[in-house]
């Protein structure tokens, strides 16, 4: 069974092959990205991050979940040295963190049901669990930048989680915490492959935030992997990476 819906303004998909799986397993998974949406986006008024930035809820009336995703960024920031930040223009920013720990809060909640062999894809940032139809790693692909009709790279990946920052489809959204008012130009994708989609997610952001140094920081983390596009097309990645590839495509 597979549905997709759109939710934090992108597309939602969640794809089950057991045969256990029920119509209410993907009720209960969209429910719950739905009460993430209501409790983190900064565009809802009624948000609890909304009540937070506007001073209208004491720390000591912050949810649990709150407090979590409070202190997984701190932590990412001080592993990052800086270059993963929360805070935009006096606002607290939650959307370079919390959707990378909700798919991966999601998958432990499918996987708690008993379900093995299944994704969860939230605009590009995948956690994979178990096999295909096919009975054989999942293909994940990575869209070619400058032409998003076509991967550039097609990975075979088990029991991982893959994120991709860039500025091909939202344009300049990420920047660098040490020069706020600077475009990043230098690179436009950088691909991260990490044990799961919330740690590959947490350091996707801050390594493109680096520029072209992104990659070198990918490559000092252990049981990571990464593939950066330069704003002239050349491709850049880890010295693990290759082992991920199942299919070159275009760019090498």
């Amino acid at each position: 069974m597979k549905q997709t819906e759109l939710l934090w303004d992108m597309p939602i998909t969640l794809e089950i092959l057991d045969a256990s799986v029920s119509k209410k397993d993907f009720d209960e998974i969209f429910s719950y990205f739905r009460t993430i949406d209501d409790t983190f986006s900064s565009y809802k008024k009624t948000s609890e991050i909304s009540r937070i930035n506007h001073g209208d809820l004491v720390r000591s009336n912050w949810s649990r979940d709150m407090e979590t995703i409070f202190s997984l960024a701190e932590k990412t920031t001080k592993e990052t040295n800086g270059y993963f930040s929360i805070l935009h223009n006096g606002m607290y920013d939650l959307s370079g963190i919390v959707k990378g720990w909700a798919i991966l809060q999601a998958s432990d909640m499918l996987k708690k049901k008993g379900l093995k062999n299944f994704y969860v894809d939230a605009g590009g940032d995948i956690q994979v669990s178990g096999k295909n139809s096919d009975g054989k790693p999942w293909r994940i692909g990575i869209r070619n930048p400058f032409n998003r009709q076509e991967n550039v790279k097609i990975l075979s990946i088990v029991d991982h989680g893959v994120a991709t920052s860039g500025t091909y489809i939202r344009g300049q959204h990420i920047y660098d915490p040490f020069h706020p008012k600077k475009q990043i130009t230098d690179i436009v994708s950088l691909t991260v492959i990490g044990p799961d989609v919330f740690e590959a997610d947490r350091f996707a952001t801050p390594a493109f935030a680096m520029g072209k140094k992104g990659i070198q920081f990918i490559e000092k983390l252990e049981g990571f992997e990464g593939y950066m596009i330069d704003s002239g097309g050349v491709a850049t990645y880890t010295s693990g990476f290759q082992s991920y590839v199942y299919k070159d495509t275009a760019i090498n």
